[in-house]
């Protein structure tokens, strides 16, 4: 099933100008599938790094305008995108250049993964 899913990811990101990465985590920021190129950034990439998005969604939640879905930080030479897909967390990392709506527009295709894998995730 990995084999298939990290497949899956690497022609979805050959569809998207300067997406670098499609990480998919748990909620710790522990890997379950990735795909990258050699333009991504390692400290992105870390478990540490991902696993922040777990204290944003909680504090963005305390501003009362409900349950955060999307994450985008822009960084001088990169963006990094997550979607909350609770138990999961999907990562992108891209070019500054990459278009972001380009990125966002991946959920829907990516959908029947992440449903696929958050039952094995659940199920551990």
């Amino acid at each position: 099933m990995v084999e298939e899913a990290r497949k899956y990811l690497q022609d979805i990101m050959a569809q998207v100008n300067g997406l670098y990465c499609i990480l998919i985590t748990d909620i710790d920021g522990v890997p379950l599938v990735k795909v990258s190129s050699d333009k991504t950034p390692e400290h992105a990439t870390r478990p540490n790094f991902i696993s922040t998005f777990r204290l944003a969604i909680d504090q963005g939640s305390k501003l009362g305008l409900g349950k955060t879905n999307t994450l985008i930080c822009c960084y001088s030479q990169y963006q990094v995108v997550q979607m909350n897909k609770l138990p999961l967390i999907v990562s992108f990392v891209a070019s500054d250049s990459c278009t972001t709506g380009h990125i966002l527009a991946l959920e829907s295709q990516l959908d029947p993964i992440i449903e696929q894998l958050a039952l094995v995730v659940g199920e551990a």
